[in-house]
């Protein structure tokens, strides 16, 4: 690895967030939980909200900043963006998109978490349907092609990436930035971004870290994460579906409240909404669904 940059130690420690902050506490009230029928329901409803804040936003401040997903969570919701009505009705030109995490590989990787962004959103893909005009420029992900490229490791492709959050979003009271949405979906394991349980980021107060390799879960491949502090400075979307999710969505909405353990849990909050298909809800309690 090549050694740290002169400039990174004065960045990080303008990167570094506090503990007490004036933003929603995790583990408090209920969020909005939303039960439709089947993925292709979840889809729509996801999609139709992501349109909508990302409108708002534009027309609130001339701009929005929408930190995405990874995995099979947005390509479904990317497909039915990327085509009429929704793909006409977005300012994309105003819209700017992140990553809340990706693997430690290069953006073409078919491990990429941008990889279906550009196959299925920009309608690069083979077979893809639309593609929405959103700039080169408005692209934001983790700079993994230049990490990989210069022998550079998570932690300096983490902080890079936390330069440029500190250069374009505004800051929530605890000196945390802010996205207009962040979208996430949900582990098997209950994880959020690239924060497993038990995971050292869960006490971290860095806005950007490298993770390693997890070894339980697949792809085993070394992350790069956002702060799972910064799901309680912005609207969270989360969107899951399947029943091989009902495991996971039980312990988060059962009586324990515990985010080491079950990391996503940090988005049973009020002012955060969930989509949930109804294989996936199977185990949450009935009084919680409406």
């Amino acid at each position: 690895m090549t050694e740290q940059e002169p400039d990174l130690a004065p960045a990080q420690s303008r990167l570094v967030g506090t503990g007490t902050t004036g933003i929603p506490t995790p583990n408090r009230g209920e969020p909005d939980l939303c039960v439709v029928a089947d993925p292709d329901a979840a889809a729509v409803e996801a999609a139709n909200r992501i349109a909508d804040a990302l409108i708002v936003a534009v027309e609130r401040r001339g701009r929005a900043d929408f930190c995405t997903t990874g995995g099979n969570t947005p390509i479904p919701i990317y497909r039915l963006l990327a085509v009429s009505p929704l793909s006409d009705r977005v300012p994309w030109q105003q819209v700017h998109v992140w990553w809340g995490d990706d693997r430690f590989v290069p953006r073409d990787h078919p491990q990429s978490n941008v990889a279906s962004l550009d196959d299925v959103l920009l309608g690069n893909g083979e077979g893809a349907r639309g593609g929405v005009p959103l700039p080169t420029g408005n692209i934001h992900p983790f700079p993994t092609d230049r990490a990989l490229a210069e022998l550079h490791d998570t932690a300096w492709c983490a902080a890079r990436y936390g330069e440029e959050m500190a250069a374009q979003l505004p800051l929530a009271e605890g000196h945390w930035p802010v996205f207009d949405l962040i979208l996430i979906g949900v582990g098997d394991d209950g994880h959020c971004l690239s924060c497993f349980p038990y995971s050292p980021a869960l006490k971290s107060l860095d806005w950007t870290m490298g993770i390693p390799a997890p070894s339980h879960i697949e792809p085993h491949l070394p992350r790069v994460t956002l702060n799972p502090r910064l799901l309680e400075a912005a609207p969270t979307l989360v969107a899951t579906w399947g029943a091989g999710k009902a495991e996971a969505l039980g312990h988060v909405f059962g009586d324990v409240r515990d985010d080491a353990r079950w990391p996503v849990q940090r988005t049973r909050r009020l002012g955060a909404a969930w989509i949930v298909d109804e294989a996936a809800a199977a185990n949450i309690p009935g009084g919680l669904r409406g």
